[in-house]
């Protein structure tokens, strides 16, 4: 099992992803190499975003409840 990734690795990986589309040639190597994971990293954390996405899409994951600051004037 790969070890967590950090938030520059996931910053990092985004950004790839950004500039490495569905027509890149080597699309995962490259995406690899910004990273600094192997191609079946980056592969497997492209799989559980796209997974995290149909969720949320489909209402399964709740919104987060933030504390609101009521202030009068």
């Amino acid at each position: 099992m790969a070890s967590s990734w950090t938030q520059r690795q996931n910053k990092l990986f985004e950004q790839a992803l950004a500039l490495y589309d569905r027509e890149t040639p080597d699309r995962w190597q490259n995406v690899a190499n910004v990273v600094g994971r192997s191609v079946e990293d980056v592969k497997k954390h492209y799989e559980i975003l796209k997974e995290d996405v149909k969720r949320i899409e489909h209402g399964q994951v709740p919104f987060p409840r933030y504390k609101t600051n009521t202030t009068t004037n």
